[in-house]
């Protein structure tokens, strides 16, 4: 039986992470967001557009990370956010997946450019063990905005999210699955965070948390 080219199961992968965050209620009105996976060292598969809420396989383009399109066509909202998803994967290796949305209390978040404090047992489970960094403003898909997300990720290399000022959420996990349960779990945390404020702040969590989690993850893993 012959095997499916990875690029259609990279593309259904997009499809099922797009459709988690829609049926979960974290996506802008607008339903504005792109979503990548990588396919090897050198590629990565696309969302072709920026209106993603009935995304399917045919609108998924095959893209390298020196910005060629190699397969599919890119729409121009999102031929300008190539170079965002690129460094993502040269700068870590262990990323398979990456998502990017205005979820709105997470930009709410990076309108204040104000770090998203890891106060929410969730980040803790999904892969964000620390406060979501914010990367400074730079008009989008700009060598500005490429320079500071790649700064970011050098300064914090075991953050899995940033806020990217004045704009939104940039996610990044194992898989685009991976990647849609931490958007989920972020946003959750930033409404969280945001509610917590009226009875006087959230409080963070004692010391060793992560590291309880993670062995009660374990206890119970394969």
């Amino acid at each position: 039986m012959a095997h499916r080219p990875a690029s259609e199961e990279a593309a259904e992968q997009l499809v099922a992470a797009a459709r988690h965050l829609f049926d979960t209620a974290v996506m802008s009105h607008a339903g504005h967001g792109n979503l990548s996976a990588r396919l090897d060292a050198e590629r990565f598969v696309l969302s072709a557009t920026g209106m993603v809420r009935h995304l399917a396989p045919d609108q998924v383009a095959t893209v390298s990370l020196g910005g060629e399109v190699l397969a599919g066509e890119l729409g121009s909202e999102n031929a300008e956010i190539v170079a965002m998803h690129a460094t993502v994967y040269r700068l870590r290796p262990d990323v398979g997946g990456i998502i990017h949305t205005h979820s709105p209390a997470a930009t709410a978040f990076a309108l204040a450019h104000r770090e998203l404090p890891c106060r929410a047992e969730p980040l803790l489970r999904f892969g964000q063990g620390e406060s979501v960094p914010v990367v400074p403003w730079g008009p989008r898909g700009s060598e500005v905005s490429v320079r500071g997300i790649a700064a970011v990720l050098e300064e914090r290399p075991s953050t899995a999210a940033a806020l990217l000022a004045n704009h939104g959420l940039l996610a990044f996990g194992a898989d685009p699955m991976a990647a849609s349960r931490l958007v989920v779990a972020i946003e959750e945390a930033a409404e969280a965070e945001l509610a917590a404020a009226v009875l006087g702040g959230a409080v963070d969590f004692p010391g060793g948390a992560l590291e309880a989690v993670r062995a009660s993850i374990a206890r119970v893993g394969p």
